[in-house]
């Protein structure tokens, strides 16, 4: 007497082929997102305006983002730094009022990343900001912005291009094989 397991398979195809279908669309979905729809723009905890900031009072990127000229991070302001001015202007508005409570609290503003790269990429702040490439160049006119969008895919193909197109010269190894 033989046991066969080809009835348990028949049974289970199925199943494997909704999984694997079900994966390669997230996948799909995923890319397509990225590609299609860079406009990503989450909630943030206080509606901070970089029109009015970088936009009204001309405040330099970097006055803020101090660790763009040092650093793979541009990082963002400590509570400190904003409470810096803060303390003396626009006291009385709500979002005010919420920066103080993260003040008072001894807490960091939970900020979420608009500009989110994957852990495996690397990517120096540094070595652009170093080269006076100005920031909108990648995240847009920020400076007009009331909240800010992601407004490129800053994916591979894209940050390959600029460089092809502006003849970096550093990089060129890693042009060699991301043609």
């Amino acid at each position: 007497m033989g046991v066969s397991i080809v009835p348990t398979l028949r049974v289970l195809k199925p199943a494997a082929l909704i999984g694997v279908v079900g994966l390669v669309g997230m996948f799909a979905g995923y890319w397509a997102n990225a590609t299609f729809f860079p406009g990503t723009t989450p909630v943030q905890p206080i509606n901070f305006s970089h029109r009015i900031h970088a936009g009204d009072f001309e405040i330099p990127c970097q006055y803020c983002h101090t660790q763009a000229r040092r650093s793979i991070s541009a990082g963002v302001p400590s509570v400190n730094k904003c409470v810096g001015c803060h303390n003396e202007v626009a006291t009385d508005r709500p979002e005010i009022r919420k920066l103080m409570n993260y003040w008072v609290n001894k807490d960091p503003i939970p900020w979420i990343k608009v500009h989110d790269l994957p852990d495996f990429v690397y990517f120096p702040h540094k070595r652009h900001v170093q080269a006076n490439i100005e920031c909108q160049s990648c995240h847009g006119p920020v400076q007009t912005m009331d909240v800010v969008t992601r407004i490129a895919p800053l994916q591979m193909g894209w940050c390959r291009d600029c460089h092809l197109e502006n003849e970096v010269q550093h990089g060129q190894d890693c042009l060699t094989c991301h043609k």
